[in-house]
Order: C-alpha cells, then sequence, then structure tokens
C-alpha cells in the first residue's frame, strides 16, 4: 500500500509538471499573438483614419474644409499616380521602336560595327570608341570623326523626340605633368562639347542636346590592360525621350 502511495504520489506531481508547462506555453503563446496583432495595427491606416488626419492637419492651418476634402486629396493623388504609371509604359513602348529603328538605320548607314546601341529602362546609348572620333590624347575631332558624325546625324534628325546627353569617358591614365591638358576631366568634357558643337554645325538643335565629362570614373572595364583601356574611352549619346513639348 506505501509503495503504491508513493506511486500515485510521483503520478500526480509528474502530471502538475506537465499542466504547469503547457500553461506556461500557452500564455507566451497568447502574448505573441498579443504582439503581433498590436504591430498590425500599428501598420494598418484605415481610409477614414487617413482623411481625418488630413482634416485635422488643414483645419490647424486655419482652412475649413469637410471630410470630403481627404477624400478628394485620396482620388487625386491615386490618378496621378496611375497617370505617371501609364504614361511610363508609353514611354518605354515607344523607346523600343525607336531602338529597333536605330538599328535599322545603323544597318543602312554600315554603323553596326562601329557604334553600339543599347537599350535600358526606356534610355538608349549609342557608344562609340574615341578612337572613331579623335586622334590619341586629342580634343579635335579628325575628319573621319566628322564624316562618322555626318552618317549618325539622320538617326538624330529622324527622332526629334529624343534629348542627347554627350557622355565623354576617358581611361585611368593621367595626362602628362606640363602638358595640353591639366587632368582626364579636361579631355573628357572637351571631347563631350566638340562633339556638341559640330552636331550643332550640322543641324542638330543645341536645346536637344547637353555635353557631359565623366573622366575615368566610369569605366566599362578594369583599367589593367591596354585593350581594356581603348574600351574604356569613348564618347556617348544618351538619348532620352523629351517629356512635353
Amino acid at each position: 500500500m506505501k509503495e503504491s502511495s508513493y506511486l500515485d504520489i510521483a503520478t500526480e506531481e509528474d502530471e502538475s509538471e506537465t499542466r504547469a508547462w503547457v500553461t506556461i506555453f500557452a500564455d507566451i503563446a497568447l502574448l505573441l499573438l498579443v504582439f503581433f496583432i498590436l504591430l498590425f495595427s500599428f501598420s494598418t491606416l484605415s481610409d477614414q483614419k487617413f482623411s481625418e488626419t488630413i482634416i485635422s492637419i488643414k483645419r490647424s492651418l486655419g482652412q475649413q474644409e469637410t471630410e470630403e476634402w481627404g477624400l478628394r486629396i485620396q482620388t487625386d493623388t491615386a490618378g496621378v499616380l496611375m497617370d505617371q504609371v501609364v504614361h511610363y509604359r508609353q514611354i518605354i513602348e515607344s523607346q523600343k521602336k525607336t531602338f529597333s529603328d536605330i538599328q535599322y538605320l545603323q544597318v543602312q548607314k554600315g554603323l553596326e560595327g562601329i557604334v553600339g546601341a543599347h537599350l535600358d529602362a526606356g534610355t538608349i546609348t549609342l557608344r562609340l570608341p574615341s578612337s572613331a572620333l579623335f586622334g590619341l590624347g586629342e580634343v579635335e575631332l579628325t575628319p573621319e570623326g566628322k564624316k562618322l558624325l555626318q552618317d549618325m546625324k539622320d538617326v538624330f534628325i529622324r527622332h526629334s523626340d529624343q534629348k542627347i546627353n554627350i557622355q565623354g569617358h576617358t581611361d585611368n591614365i593621367v595626362p602628362r605633368v606640363g602638358g595640353r591638358f591639366q587632368d582626364n576631366w579636361e579631355i573628357s568634357a572637351l571631347r563631350a562639347l566638340n562633339t556638341l558643337r559640330y552636331l550643332m554645325e550640322i543641324g542638330i538643335s543645341p536645346s536637344r542636346m547637353t555635353a557631359t565629362g565623366f573622366a575615368d570614373l566610369q569605366p566599362l572595364y578594369p583599367n589593367t590592360t591596354d585593350e581594356n583601356r581603348a574600351r574604356n574611352r569613348r564618347v556617348e549619346f544618351v538619348l532620352e525621350k523629351k517629356i512635353g513639348g
């Protein structure tokens, strides 16, 4: 009898410990649930609360408006965002067609092996090696460079809705001390500027164009070999569709 009593007492103690563990676990789970519900309530802003907040701010500024004002704000904002999305998609589709036409013109003019064309997020980039336009370390267009720009002129004229940012790029070799140019900034900027000026001379509107020098800050390849440095010396024509007008 005594042994049986001892077993019963031990069993009851085990069950008591088990119930205590379950109770603690349930309390923790309940606290976590309440915590996540609280976080969710903080992160959720109802339309009504938004409207009330806007109206309160408006009134604190001395302007009397009704709740319709808050609703109007939401409606107008949604409409503007939707218009922007639609407009962006239209630009992307338009640039795809422009890019296809530019590739066709490249083939017609025999430029596909000289001028690289790239399309990224609605921006078209035409890339030329500097050697196609300038002598090594020079900033004045060569006769061959001028002929090449004349061949490219039809692309720019045919697509007059494109803004043209002319960008000059160099390798990382610093001009010699006491030379004509102070640094690569000057070389890249003058190459871009002289390219812009010549395009003006042959009929491209200056209001469409900008010129920018990037020196060696945007290399396409590591400046570790002569071949890579030659690839990094380039002039790019970045075309973006003009918005409005």
